[in-house]
């Protein structure tokens, strides 16, 4: 790709990013949360906000030279408090019905060797003092989206038998190919790919199965689904009925199981990057929805972390279906960052659920979700376990059994 091509292509990155993930509206409030290195494309996407008619954007720059300093350097203290300021700005964003969009380049490994309690402790403490904006997400409140550019080091980890000078540019390659930019109407052809996702997704509504039984190489689970479920893809609609896309790419279409009807084991077959660590070769074991055993040949000090995080952590609370043929699996790429890797995979998130998924959920307080079986927790962390010889099947309420899954796609 010569320099104009990457300018055209970057170009039309930043529309999508406003026109089809965050859905910027006129007179909307705009948050960006983004790394340094990204400052070329965020200009273009402050430009593209303006131009849709955003009342005003605000970007939040992070470095990840003084985020590794930090849990490095910083007291103990540091790693139990999140500043009520930062809470206050979060709560003005939802009062002004704005926008957030959240630009990935991090290193996978920026936080390698790093103490776990520091690591699960700030998550922890962030997530608590967050708890009403992330609900707010939850419930598709406000608008909200997730990309990623390249930077070296995750270029680095993802291509390291590449020469270094090529690495970068063959990462924007296989994300412009995946983010549909090399299509003639990239906004248009998303339009068209989450048609498609609907369609799917309301196949599976219209099932109304009343468990999955899911068997692959280490995993055999069953997940019981709660009463009045409802199957979703990555497009929603906030509150005032303005599209947007949480995820840019989405292949998923995903719903809500019952948290006490998980039993079985599950495992992972893509790496899980938490926190700037990389979790890889482990097993839950679910019984009555409840983990009662982990194992893994790497994290296992900051998985076991994870899962005790709060009475929620050790639940589930999305399940998403994902076809091996995929174009993000097509890729043969390992991406290391679970924005790509979880759209190439079925994948499976411990810790608090989408209550959107179940009919009326999102009106349900506390009480009625935990009746109709809905998990609430600080955590959602999603890890991947879809593989090639994967096989669903979908139990109905009577008894009959349907292939949902076969060799990792869908058989219906």
């Amino acid at each position: 790709m010569n320099k104009e091509q990457y300018d055209s292509a970057l170009e039309e990155y930043a529309e999508l990013a406003v026109k089809v993930g965050v859905t910027i509206q006129p007179g909307q409030y705009l948050w960006i949360a983004a790394s340094i290195g990204t400052e070329n494309f965020v200009r273009k996407v402050v430009k593209k906000a303006y131009m849709a008619g955003a009342a005003n954007v605000h970007v939040q720059w992070n470095d990840e030279e003084v985020t590794r300093t930090h849990y490095e350097q910083a007291p103990e203290e540091a790693f139990h408090f999140y500043p009520p300021w930062l809470v206050e700005a979060h709560k003005e964003l939802i009062d002004k019905k704005g926008a957030i969009l959240s630009i990935e380049s991090e290193d996978p490994d920026l936080l390698k060797g790093i103490s776990a309690d520091r690591i699960t402790s700030y998550a922890k403490v962030k997530a608590q003092s967050l708890d009403y904006f992330y609900e707010v997400l939850e419930k598709d409140g406000i608008s909200w989206s997730i990309l990623a550019l390249p930077s070296q080091k995750w270029a680095d980890k993802v291509f390291p038998d590449v020469p270094d000078h090529e690495r970068v540019e063959k990462l924007w390659d296989a994300i412009f190919k995946i983010v549909r930019l090399d299509h003639d109407d990239p906004v248009e052809a998303w339009r068209h790919h989450i048609e498609l996702l609907q369609n799917r997704a309301d196949q599976l509504t219209e099932k109304n199965f009343a468990k999955l039984h899911y068997k692959g190489e280490g995993t055999d689970i069953t997940v019981e689904l709660p009463e009045d479920h409802i199957w979703l893809t990555g497009a929603s609609k906030n509150e005032q009925g303005h599209p947007f896309i949480a995820n840019l790419p989405t292949e998923e279409v995903y719903t809500v199981p019952h948290r006490l009807g998980v039993n079985g084991v599950v495992s992972n077959t893509k790496p899980l990057v938490y926190q700037g660590n990389i979790i890889h070769g482990f097993s839950l074991t679910f019984k009555e929805g409840k983990v009662v055993d982990i194992k893994a040949d790497q994290g296992l000090e900051l998985l076991e972390k994870i899962v005790s995080m709060d009475d929620g952590s050790d639940y589930l609370g999305e399940i998403a279906l994902v076809p091996h043929r995929s174009p993000i699996s097509n890729s043969g790429i390992l991406f290391f960052n679970t924005l790509f890797d979880e759209n190439a995979s079925n994948h499976f998130a411990l810790g608090s659920c989408y209550p959107v998924c179940v009919k009326g959920g999102a009106q349900m307080n506390d009480l009625e979700r935990e009746v109709h079986g809905l998990n609430d927790s600080v955590v959602h962390e999603d890890f991947m376990i879809g593989s090639a010889e994967m096989e669903i099947d979908g139990i109905h309420f009577d008894g009959t059994v349907e292939p949902v899954f076969r060799k990792g796609n869908w058989a219906f």
